[in-house]
């Protein structure tokens, strides 16, 4: 039995290893997507880092990409900017990969 319980907790902790990497992934996603969406807007430097953290808080609102993508869309919207959610969810899955090459490089 003692060969199976260490596989089970081997299992278990692979698990939980590879939800805190696609929850690092998607943070960073969503930071990245903030500093776009930011360049986007026309935000100095400064303020980008800024939105780019609110983009990142907003994905605490509820599981999925729900929230953020609202709050994204609403930010184009109240500035008068095109963008759908299609092209936004597109963007966020480009990001997306390049978040996880950016977290797969600092773990190397």
């Amino acid at each position: 039995m003692s060969g199976f319980d260490d596989r089970e907790k081997s299992f278990e902790a692979k698990y939980k290893r590879d939800q805190e990497t696609l929850f690092r992934i998607t943070s960073r996603r969503n930071r990245l997507l903030g500093l776009w969406a930011a360049q986007q807007f026309g935000m100095p430097d400064n303020q980008a880092l800024d939105y780019a953290k609110e983009v990142v808080l907003a994905d605490f609102e509820e599981p999925g990409d729900d929230d953020v993508v609202r709050k994204v869309l609403a930010d184009f919207e109240e500035r008068g900017l095109e963008m759908n959610e299609q092209g936004l969810r597109k963007e966020m899955i480009r990001l997306m990969d390049e978040a996880g090459r950016q977290i797969e490089a600092e773990n190397s």
